[in-house]
């Protein structure tokens, strides 16, 4: 299973682990294991877009203007106060009308409820490609260079065996219609809001 440990090193990934599961409120191992259902989602949609030229271009260009790794360097500030729209607009680019059915996947394989999935999602999807847009610099990679770099973390999330990819399989193949995941934004807000009364 791929976690935050895996993108950021041992103790930056368990200190974010740690933050992140003070800002949803769950224990750090449903957090853990949230995460680890939530990164191969967000990292397989994002080898999707990137499998074609097109989309790759557009990934290398987002990172090139907005992303380039700096949250990293300050990691802890960032958990403090997530950039919201930064993480929706993510999600949304890149599971689309999806977004709702991936945070249901996360919620229904971790017992977290749907409000805190939405949050711990809107939250890692700006240090993803935070890791992507310092991967992108550190290595000088074009956009067939990221490309490939994801779908080298796809092949490794597939050679686990993990039981997940059927799952991210079938969710990114399929035609999903309706709203944008029962609105991904109000859900965290919704539960942001119960939870700081």
């Amino acid at each position: 299973m791929l976690s935050l440990q895996d993108l950021l090193g041992q103790e930056q990934g368990g200190e974010a682990v740690n933050q992140i599961s003070q800002m949803i409120g769950a224990n750090q191992t449903e957090t853990n294991s949230a995460i680890q259902f939530a990164l191969p989602l967000i990292l397989s949609a994002l080898a999707k877009n990137a499998s074609n030229p097109q989309g790759a271009e557009s990934l290398s260009n987002t990172l090139q203007k907005n992303h380039d790794g700096s949250i990293l360097d300050r990691l802890g500030g960032y958990l403090n106060q997530p950039d919201t729209d930064d993480g929706l607009g993510i999600l949304n680019h890149i599971f689309g009308q999806k977004q709702g059915a991936a945070a249901q996947q996360v919620s229904q394989n971790t017992g977290l409820d749907m409000g805190q999935v939405a949050q711990l999602m809107i939250t890692l999807a700006p240090i993803v490609m935070a890791y992507l847009g310092r991967k992108k610099q550190q290595e000088n990679l074009d956009a067939d260079g990221l490309s490939s770099v994801l779908q080298g973390q796809q092949q490794q999330i597939q050679s686990t065996n993990n039981p997940m990819m059927d799952m991210i399989s079938n969710l990114l193949d399929s035609n999903q219609d309706g709203s944008s995941m029962d609105d991904l934004a109000s859900l965290a807000a919704n539960y942001m809001q119960k939870n700081t009364r």
